[in-house]
């Protein structure tokens, strides 16, 4: 062979190797739409529409199964015809927690809810399934999708926004992809917005173990201007229209901000790569949500916006139990004590089986001692006080300085007990004084203080290894 010839054969084989090298594109973007809907004591699905993102898969083709174990719900994409599982996720619903309201007892509400997963080049069957009372999942919900069908919407409006790139480390399919979305920011509020966004996602990732991990992220932001400055807070006769239909007062809870026009959301998020969407409301009054698998949201303007953004992208993101118990709550608490799913949350039936065991040192007790008689009593005080501050629609100034003393109390009495420290089972989670249990006696989840427990340090991290490979360091 001519050296030619050679040289030619060489340039050949290399660019077949290449081709055989290179990485599968990834694939479509399929998003269920239903409606859910029903009371305390039943529900019904049904389809809405399939849709087709303008966007590919966010996620890595090689981790389509969560075995997490976390949400009240878990959806699966099955083949069609052999029933092979395809692609799996738990998550949570704005349904679940109205369904706990006193309103839920004597009215039917419905819900629009997506479900989102990697296109199949076959039809598949989506199945949806709920905790028992067990804490297993069975299915309550399937339909057949054919995301090729005639009826599937292909074709979408240009996005209204590009989106801000605050933290790119890599190809979405290789990292956690977070959207921050702002609503209530008008047009000449857009630098501010995009400012916070990055103040927000620079706090978060100061924290552990997202500070260890921050490579392993991408962070976009988007909004759309509003005419009017701020979101809806009905309570004080404050109604605005908002892109995302973001507002306070959920479900009769005057800080608890969500929106229920989910529709709205997908339709602005889908113009992104994301996994995980936090929404910043453009307000000073305290206030924010977080429900898991779906999102997040915070007062961006508050004083305390870094521990609300934080906090409620624990919940979101690694489906993080609230481990406070004084405050008043929008759902029903109380009933059976169930082992809660929650990896922050026990029942605590068999103290050997603790599900945080491995970070328990032998010899500590279960449950764990600590100062809770003289925290409820400090926090009674706090809490007639809070709601007399709200109650005369006092300066903002007021509410945060009284959140500052309350956290400095709780601090200078927990400092003087011996289990500061300590992985254990403290009484008092779950919006319960009784019968739940937190793995520390403070955390990020149960006040406003500034860490994660070591419990759900971990919880967070299996979430991160769930959706990004490991950073190349």
């Amino acid at each position: 062979m001519s050296c030619k010839s050679l040289i030619g054969a060489l340039l050949l084989a290399a660019t077949c190797a290449n081709v055989m090298a290179a990485p599968a594109p990834q694939p479509a973007t399929v998003r269920l739409d239903y409606l859910h809907s029903g009371n305390a004591l039943s529900e019904q699905y049904a389809v809405d529409r399939v849709v087709i993102e303008p966007l590919p898969w966010p996620g890595a083709m090689s981790r389509t199964i969560d075995d997490t174990n976390r949400g009240n719900n878990l959806v699966e994409v099955v083949d069609a015809e052999s029933g092979e599982l395809l692609y799996s996720r738990g998550f949570s619903t704005v349904f679940a927690e109205w369904a706990s309201t006193e309103e839920a007892a004597h009215t039917n509400r419905g819900f629009q809810e997506s479900v989102r997963f990697p296109k199949h080049d076959k039809p598949v069957r989506v199945r949806i399934l709920k905790r028992d009372e067990r804490g297993a999942f069975s299915v309550v919900w399937t339909t057949r999708v054919d995301a090729d069908a005639m009826d599937v919407v292909r074709k979408q409006a240009a996005a209204p926004v590009k989106p801000i790139a605050i933290r790119v480390n890599g190809a979405p399919k290789d990292k956690v992809d977070l959207l921050i979305l702002g609503d209530g920011y008008t047009a000449g509020e857009m630098k501010k917005f995009e400012a916070t966004a990055r103040k927000l996602a620079d706090h978060l990732f100061s924290v552990s173990p997202f500070k260890e991990r921050a490579k392993d992220f991408n962070v976009w932001a988007l909004a759309v201007p509003t005419a009017e400055s701020g979101v809806s807070r009905p309570s004080t006769g404050v109604h605005h229209a908002s892109p995302l239909g973001t507002r306070y007062d959920i479900f009769g809870s005057e800080r608890y901000v969500l929106t229920t026009d989910n529709r709205a959301l997908r339709e602005l998020a889908q113009n992104a790569s994301y996994e995980f969407i936090e929404i910043l409301v453009n307000n000073d009054t305290y206030g924010g949500g977080g429900i898991f698998g779906q999102f997040s949201t915070a007062a961006a303007n508050n004083d305390w916006a870094n521990y609300l953004f934080v906090h409620e992208f624990g919940h979101h993101f690694a489906g993080l139990a609230d481990e406070y118990y004084t405050s008043p709550v929008a759902y029903a608490t109380g009933g059976v004590r169930r082992e809660p799913w929650e990896p922050n949350a026990t029942a605590l039936r068999d103290p050997a089986k603790l599900k945080w065991k491995k970070f328990v040192k032998d010899g500590t007790p279960l449950p764990t001692p600590w100062p809770k008689e003289a925290y409820e009593t400090a926090s009674r005080a706090y809490q007639k006080e809070r709601a007399a501050l709200r109650a005369a629609n006092r300066p903002e100034s007021e509410m945060s300085a009284l959140f500052q003393r309350d956290l400095e109390q709780s601090k200078a009495l927990f400092s003087r007990d011996p289990h500061l420290h300590t992985v254990g089972a403290f009484e008092g989670a779950n919006y319960e004084a009784k019968g739940y249990y937190r793995p520390e006696m403070q955390c990020l989840m149960f006040d406003r203080s500034d860490k994660f427990c070591a419990v759900c340090a971990d919880a967070v991290t299996t979430i991160i290894d769930l959706y990004s490979r490991p950073a190349i360091k």
